[in-house]
């Protein structure tokens, strides 16, 4: 039946849904100027494509295989740090000032945002992903929550994970040592090498706002909307190192929020704090 309502390709939704992902002032009527679609036929587009790369995260944001883990590890050494299979930290998304609850979408930098936790590899490639805290919800609660938890150790057997202050130190996830002015050369030594691995999760969040630039101010209202969003911009940033589209990770504009984050009253753990001690010594007189 003939509805009077042209029908638009797939193709054609899919640069539709890249132009708007990859253009921070992109506005919808903007778009659906420069594209010929009405709002809400742009709006559908959208959605649309946003939940069908959404559903596809399963199959392309995946933990490391035992052949992947291997490379990982090496690079990683070759960065002074052994045992590493991945750097984790949150980044926020801003977005318009939600409907519902809208006061825990307020972040320390007094903008509504989206929470998003991500582990990287030594090529920038997301390993684990989990998105949808509000804004004002500290770094530490959202990594007790997700399953990757949960699921730590199972994931990373005998290798660790690198983290920030702002998370727990545990035996499968190092953070560096509390600077309080006395810090001995072997943890001086431990914090500087962490930091330099650790920088390649900076890099990937800079990489994915420089390529979807959407996600330096998302405008999209629906939470379920703007959490399907972000996961399908991370499920194209994935697909694209496999196809080697690079961006310089030195050229990018990163957004963190984390490095300062006031502790959290996180409980010590004995196994991580004497796990971390025999890593910092075994990496400063390996030097």
């Amino acid at each position: 039946m003939d509805t009077g309502h042209k029908r638009i390709p797939a193709w054609n939704c899919m640069l539709i849904f890249l132009w708007f992902a990859g253009h921070e002032a992109a506005g919808f009527r903007d778009v659906g100027d420069r594209f010929d679609v009405t709002i809400s036929k742009l709006h559908n587009i959208i959605q649309t494509v946003s939940l069908c790369l959404s559903n596809m995260a399963s199959s392309v944001i995946t933990w490391p295989s035992l052949e992947e883990k291997q490379q990982v590890i090496a690079d990683f050494t070759n960065l002074g740090f052994p045992n590493v299979i991945g750097c984790i930290d949150g980044t926020h998304i801003q977005i318009d000032k939600p409907a519902p609850d809208h006061e825990s979408y307020i972040n320390r930098k007094k903008f509504y945002s989206i929470q998003m936790q991500a582990v990287c590899d030594s090529n920038r490639k997301l390993t684990d992903i989990f998105i949808g805290y509000p804004g004002s919800v500290h770094d530490a609660r959202v990594f007790r929550n997700p399953p990757l938890h949960h699921t730590l150790q199972e994931k990373c057997g005998t290798e660790i994970i690198l983290a920030d202050s702002a998370y727990p130190c545990l035996r499968h996830m190092l953070t560096p040592y509390r600077d309080n002015g006395n810090l001995t050369p072997v943890e001086r030594n431990f914090n500087k090498k962490l930091s330099e691995c650790r920088i390649t999760i900076e890099h990937t969040f800079g990489m994915l706002k420089q390529r979807f630039r959407q996600l330096y101010h998302l405008k999209l209202r629906k939470i379920d909307d703007i959490c399907h969003f972000i996961r399908a911009c991370y499920v194209l940033h994935n697909m694209a190192l496999f196809d080697g589209f690079e961006i310089d990770p030195e050229d990018t504009a990163i957004l963190d929020f984390n490095e300062d984050q006031p502790d959290d009253n996180e409980p010590a753990d004995a196994a991580g704090q004497h796990f971390r001690n025999y890593i910092a010594a075994l990496i400063y007189y390996n030097n």
